[in-house]
């Protein structure tokens, strides 16, 4: 079986640490979805690393990491991640894949990226502007370079034939970045990528299935940012709720397992896009400092507010998560109360479903008030050591969501988790 791990809010849930916690029970850790847009940031020997495009798993020796059909790659970013991880001891040549039907991002979808962002104005969407939107845009409209185009003979040819097209696109524009000094970086790491293990994704993993091993397949980004169901249309290009794993991998429904649900104590966003329970006043601010709320990747200050059980429970219903995770939990150490939002009023009427347009200025989050935990989830090393106020947070969130908390984590550290069943 595939089992998934995936955020259940905007991104920045901690989904990294958890994966490479749980890959010690895993054969194999698959990402299928998603771009360097994505900032996975473990703590390992004291080291801060940040993972963008490699799963992270792959600082467990003996499993395989594999970059799947899903997911857009920027050559010049995987080398920087795989050349780094080598400097920390990271040996990554026998056990990193990536599939040959992966999408690439060019410089020019960078460019293309920037371009269109700086032409919204004050209708920014809050891109990364890492090329990740473009790229899928040409995947979609059937115009995409994959992995296996860089193996073929006529692999500069079907390049220049993309990016021709994207000057014609990016002639529309009046603040264009100077992509081309870009290209030569880019064809250096195209030759880099092509000394890595491209495999045939759908066949190479249906196969280890076949042969019994466990695979854990990692999300990127939020299942609130999903294109489908999330705060359209400031969301991501991608699936990022359980459905993307088949599309992402290749593997059948029935191959999925259990689906780890990952969510913060109280919610972040970063970047543009509705958010509810957003605190603008002294409470958002000491979240954001308590927490180190800033992106991984953007460097960006996070916006902060309480945790949204609508949302959370709308993101459970839409993976059917049965396992939850609830990350800084030690955020809230100090914090007298702890509010969390159980219902909206839209329009005047108050409803538990998340909204069509959830943009609409007409939506108020209303808020139940439990009893803080004072500064003692710090301290805790095991599930007995909980404290009271704590275990009447879990039992809120695990009635209103139908669905039971595994594990809670108290800090950053890989030993920072503690496991309730």
């Amino acid at each position: 079986m595939v089992d998934v791990l995936l955020g259940l809010q905007w991104g920045d849930e901690g989904k990294g640490k958890i994966v490479d916690y749980l890959a010690q029970g895993y054969d194999i850790i698959a990402r299928f979805q998603g771009g360097p847009n994505a900032g996975h940031t473990l703590y390992v020997d004291g080291n801060k690393v940040v993972l963008r495009t490699i799963p992270s798993g792959v600082f467990n020796p003996r499993t395989l990491n594999l970059i799947g059909n899903g997911v857009v790659i920027d050559p010049v970013t995987l080398r920087e991640e795989i050349e780094g991880l080598k400097q920390l001891g990271i040996a990554v040549d026998t056990n990193l894949f990536i599939a040959h039907k992966a999408h690439l991002i060019l410089p020019s979808h960078r460019a293309l990226d920037a371009a269109s962002e700086a032409a919204k104005g004050k209708d920014k969407i809050g891109s990364t502007l890492k090329g990740i939107g473009p790229a899928y845009m040409d995947k979609t409209g059937r115009n995409g370079l994959r992995v296996g185009d860089i193996l073929t003979e006529n692999w500069k040819e079907k390049y220049e034939k993309l990016k021709n097209k994207h000057m014609e696109m990016l002639a529309m524009y009046q603040d264009i970045p100077d992509w081309k000094s870009w290209e030569a970086e880019f064809f250096n790491a195209i030759e880099y990528l092509r000394n890595l293990n491209i495999v045939n994704c759908e066949y190479w993993i249906n196969e280890h299935l076949a042969n019994g091993k466990k695979i854990l397949a990692e999300g990127a980004q939020g299942s609130m940012l999903d294109v489908d169901y999330g705060t359209y249309p400031f969301v991501t290009s991608s699936n990022t709720i359980a459905a993307g794993v088949c599309t992402g991998l290749g593997i059948a429904p029935q191959k999925v397992g259990d689906v780890y649900g990952i969510t913060k104590a109280y919610c972040t966003r970063v970047g543009s896009g509705p958010f509810p329970t957003e605190l603008f006043d002294e409470t958002g601010d000491k979240l954001r400092d308590a927490g180190h709320e800033y992106g991984a990747v953007t460097k960006r200050p996070r916006r902060c507010g309480w945790i949204d059980l609508v949302a959370l429970k709308y993101a459970v219903m839409m993976s059917g998560a049965n396992r939850l995770i609830v990350t800084k939990t030690d955020v809230l150490d100090g914090f007298d109360e702890i509010r969390v939002c159980t219902s909206y009023t839209v329009n005047g009427e108050t409803t538990t479903e998340f909204p069509f347009d959830i943009c609409s200025d007409n939506i108020v989050a209303n808020y139940e008030t439990l009893e803080g935990w004072g500064n003692n989830m710090t301290g805790c090393t095991d599930a007995q050591a909980l404290p009271g106020a704590f275990l009447k947070y879990q039992h809120k969130l695990e009635s209103f969501l139908g669905a039971r908390i595994q594990f809670v984590s108290n800090g950053t550290g890989r030993n920072n988790l503690i496991k309730i069943f």
